[in-house]
């Protein structure tokens, strides 16, 4: 991380030192008291709660310092505090200037699904490329993005970096402190239609990562996906296409799923060709792998350092990772989140797969706006009509998922209905076989975490 002078610190966010020797030194932030460590600048963020009420417990835990927007009662006569007119603009202007004074290019990587995979997959592939920084779990917002840049260090030549949105504007924000030399998206799907009109709106979103690209940046792009090749259309610059269809810069060809030993093809690297094994069974992970793929082309990486590095990649935290437990019982952790395309994509990969019964655990499906019901009951058919074994719904909404696989032919006796998770928890080991293949997904908010702890034995 990146070591400053509270002088420094000062001036880049354009403070002024209430207290604390100018020659105090700081390389950790934070915003949240709760993870406070020794040493640590704390950022006072105004949200949903003031964190100006939780100084003093940060400093309790060890910060050396804090940064704040009005005055306050210092905590003691030690704790260092710079006074500045917006904490979370501070903050920004701070990871910006660090930016710019270091000598990183910057990856962004945005779209509806897979953002945190193609980051993890694309910082490994480049790892022989030099000092790589990656964002934080999925540190991808005003505050996450800032906070991940305040990580580099001056022998980072690369920041692989998430870009995220649930509104317009926030990717234009996010550019602005920290405007890519290659940008990424993965897809647009029917993501957080509750706060757009529908799905064009999302794309427009999303096609500001691309305005706010570096003059002569490269855009990485999905050429299976309509809508990014639609957005694309108009746009001067450079461009790199991967899919699983000809024509593309970076593709793959020659697909064979070999269930739980994982993914080989073909892969069409610009005008090389090489083998790939990829230690992932499901569809999605092809697209995450060439999205990376097309950032490692993009910076002259050869392709057999690709395929090296291929073979050893590792799923993400409850992001499609397998999970053996006793009885030969395979689980599948897709617990981060769920929405209407990642789902199905999904159902038909588990259907795929060897194991004695399929069983779907699937939770609500959230911010769909007034369509909910309709993807709900069509995710029920899908999952039906795949010939799924079992069916466990979680939450109000997935009733429809219940209500839709019913209607295809999915047994009433083979469809099991929970208010929430825990209660869930509580009672899906008792139907469980040797054998069985279990997945489990759902939106964030209906923490179907729970149910991974309680099956894999970490539950309360």
């Amino acid at each position: 991380m990146a070591e400053l002078r509270l002088d420094e610190l000062a001036q880049k966010m354009e403070g002024k030192i209430l207290q604390g020797h100018p020659s105090l030194s700081f390389d950790r932030f934070n915003i949240d008291s709760r993870q406070s460590k020794p040493g640590e600048l704390f950022f006072a963020i105004n949200a949903e709660r003031d964190g100006h009420n939780y100084i003093s417990h940060s400093v309790q835990k060890g910060a050396a310092g804090a940064v704040i927007s009005h005055k306050i009662q210092p905590p003691n006569q030690k704790t260092a505090l710079i006074q500045v007119k917006d904490t979370v603009q501070a903050l920004q202007l701070l990871a910006k200037r660090i930016l710019q004074e270091s000598n990183s290019k910057v990856i962004g990587i945005t779209g509806s699904v897979g953002k945190t995979t193609v980051k993890e997959f694309t910082a490994a592939l480049l790892s022989n490329n030099g000092n790589v920084l990656k964002s934080e779990g999925s540190y991808n917002n005003h505050l996450g993005l800032p906070l991940s840049l305040l990580r580099l260090t001056k022998k980072d030549e690369l920041a692989v970096l998430e870009y995220g949105m649930s509104s317009p504007g926030e990717i234009t924000a996010l550019t602005h402190i920290a405007p890519p030399d290659i940008a990424v998206i993965t897809n647009i799907k029917p993501v957080h239609l509750e706060f757009f009109k529908d799905i064009k709106k999302i794309a427009m979103a999303k096609k500001e990562i691309l305005n706010g690209l570096k003059s002569k940046g490269i855009a990485v792009l999905n050429g299976d996906d309509p809508l990014v090749k639609e957005i694309a259309e108009k746009r001067k610059g450079k461009q790199l296409f991967f899919g699983t269809s000809e024509g593309h810069d970076i593709s793959a060809e020659n697909i064979k799923n070999n269930g739980w030993k994982g993914t080989t093809f073909d892969l069409n690297y610009g005008q090389e060709k090489t083998k790939i094994f990829i230690p992932f069974f499901c569809k999605s992970s092809i697209y995450n792998f060439l999205a990376a793929a097309g950032v490692a082309y993009a910076l002259s990486t050869p392709a057999q350092k690709i395929a090296d590095q291929a073979k050893h990649l590792t799923s993400f935290s409850n992001r499609g990772g397998l999970v053996r437990l006793e009885n030969n019982i395979k689980l599948i952790d897709d617990s981060y989140n769920s929405n209407p395309a990642a789902l199905e994509m999904a159902l038909k990969d588990l259907a795929k797969l060897p194991g004695n019964r399929k069983i779907a655990i699937l939770g609500d499906m959230l911010e769909l706006g007034e369509n909910e019901t309709e993807f709900h009951i069509q995710a029920g058919k899908k999952a039906a009509q795949l010939g799924l074994d079992l069916l466990v719904t979680i939450g109000p909404l997935s009733l429809n998922i219940a209500k839709g696989a019913l209607a295809s032919g999915m047994k009433h006796s083979c469809i099991f209905s929970y208010k929430n998770s825990e209660k869930a928890a509580a009672e899906i080991k008792t139907f469980l076989r040797e054998g069985d293949v279990i997945f489990v997904k759902g939106s964030r908010g209906i923490k179907t975490e729970k149910i991974i702890n309680e099956l894999k034995g970490k539950g309360k």
